[in-house]
This record gives C-alpha cells, sequence and structure tokens, in this order.
C-alpha cells in the first residue's frame, strides 16, 4: 500500500470537498494516469516499467547546452535511475534532484543534407545511435495507382541521378508525393517543391536540373522538354564572333500544359 498516495488531480478533474463518499464519472477520470499509478503498486513479481518517448525534431539545429544543460550526462545507459553508475543532478531553478529513468528513449530527427550537420555537438554524437531512414519509393505504390503515374520508378529516377551529379545524402524523400492523388498534385509538388529544391541543391545550374529531369540535351538549338524548355540567348553587339559559350534561358513549362514524366519512366 502507497501511504504517501498521489494528488487526486492528476487521475481526476473535479475537487472533492467534504463528502464521505463521492459519485465519479468516467469522463472525468485520468485512465491513463491511473493504470500507471495501479501498475506502480503491483507487488507480485517483476515487471516491465511503461516506456516514454520524447521526439526532438530538427535536433542538430537546438542548442543543445539549452535544451539537455547538465541533463547530457545522465543519457548514458549506465548513468540512468536504478542503473550500476546512477546519477542525479541538482536543477539550477528549483533546487530538486532529477535523474532520467531507464524507460524514457529519445529520438532526434534530423535532415542529413542539412549542412549543419557537421557542427553537431560531439558529446551529443556519443550518446546516440544514429539510424540512416533514405526514401522508400515502394511507399508511392498506392499515390501513384491514383495518380495514375509509376511514382516510386519516378521517385528512383530523380534520386539516381542526383546521387551521380551530387551526392547520396541529397535525395529527395517520399513524403513530397504521399498526399498526391491526381497528377495535377504531382506536378504542383514538381513545380513548386522538388524543382526549387534542385535549384537549390545545383547553385541555379539548369544544364545539371535539367539532367536531373531527363531535359538535358547535347546540341545548342532549343529545346521543348517534358519540365523545362530551352531556348538560345542572342550575343549583345560586339560579342558575335563566337568567342563566348553559348547561353540559354531555362522556362518551366507552363502550367497548362502539365508536366510529361516520359523521360523519368525510362522511355
Amino acid at each position: 500500500m502507497d501511504r504517501a498516495g498521489i494528488s487526486v488531480s492528476e487521475i481526476y478533474s473535479r475537487r472533492f470537498t467534504s463528502k464521505t463518499i463521492y459519485e465519479l464519472f468516467g469522463s472525468e477520470i485520468n485512465i491513463p494516469a491511473l493504470e500507471r499509478y495501479l501498475n506502480s503498486q503491483q507487488t507480485d513479481g517483476p515487471a516491465e516499467p511503461e516506456s516514454f518517448v520524447l521526439i526532438i525534431d530538427e535536433i542538430n539545429r537546438a542548442n543543445i547546452s539549452k535544451v539537455f544543460g547538465e541533463l547530457i550526462t545522465l543519457l548514458e545507459p549506465d548513468k540512468r535511475l536504478g542503473q550500476p553508475n546512477a546519477l542525479k543532478v541538482r536543477l539550477p531553478y528549483s533546487g530538486d534532484h532529477f535523474g532520467v529513468p531507464s524507460n524514457l528513449h529519445i529520438l532526434g530527427t534530423m535532415n542529413t543534407a542539412d549542412r549543419s550537420i557537421a557542427l553537431l555537438d560531439t558529446a551529443l554524437r556519443r550518446r546516440f545511435a544514429f539510424c540512416e531512414m533514405m526514401p522508400d519509393p515502394s511507399l508511392l505504390a498506392r499515390a501513384g495507382e491514383a495518380c495514375g503515374l509509376n511514382l516510386p520508378q519516378i521517385l528512383t529516377t530523380i534520386n539516381e541521378r542526383i546521387e551521380y551529379l551530387y551526392d547520396r545524402e541529397h535525395q529527395i524523400g517520399h513524403a513530397y508525393f504521399m498526399d498526391c492523388t491526381s497528377q495535377a498534385d504531382v506536378d504542383a509538388v514538381m513545380r513548386h517543391r522538388v524543382i526549387p529544391l534542385l535549384a537549390e541543391y545545383f547553385f541555379e545550374d539548369w544544364e545539371k536540373i535539367a539532367a536531373v529531369l531527363g531535359d538535358a540535351a547535347s546540341h545548342e538549338g532549343p529545346v521543348t522538354g517534358g519540365f523545362l524548355n530551352r531556348s538560345p540567348l542572342e550575343a549583345p553587339p560586339g560579342l558575335e564572333d563566337g568567342d563566348t559559350l553559348p547561353r540559354f534561358r531555362w522556362e518551366l513549362r507552363p502550367a497548362k500544359e502539365g508536366f510529361d514524366y516520359t523521360r523519368l519512366l525510362g522511355a
């Protein structure tokens, strides 16, 4: 029996006054909190504590010293509460002693293409296992059926070309296309998200962007591509002697025409 008990407010939203018997309303009871308390009082045998997960998105952009502070040491498995080298620290504001329980799991997410990953705190690297999650085109099979496009093949082709021209860390994630239900949706993702991202990757080098999209050409004439149109620019007066390299104007195909994905499907 737990003589100290816990505060009523943790399991019931209404206050108790001076009555001897109270009717408890199910809608007012915090069932998960009550279950945790009851389970904590069981003494009929060993039981694994309930696990809790804390997720920190874009952890590589955080100020690690402010996020964790003195707790960075307590994250190590052997320094958790109940472990051989368990440690506690005194919190600076409340003055309470605090330790990290063994049933708390901390997940940090980051984009490997982000240059700030190189600045990730070394202390954090030692305390976390790194699990790579690359794009999974197979997850786009259902969206592809709805759109009438082979989205897994389209994403695979784009990423293979990005890996060839840049590196594997800058591949396009499948999440961009997960909610697409029509070709118009796919066109919008390509026009407003994927192609601008490629422009950033390749620093506005439209020849490489065109190569990724299948619109590159070896000749110096105009090109009508599936995503990009190219037209030659005339040299200014006095530079027509052929000493300058050919220059081109690159434009996205008009939205009313839509995009042609033929060259991303291996055809």
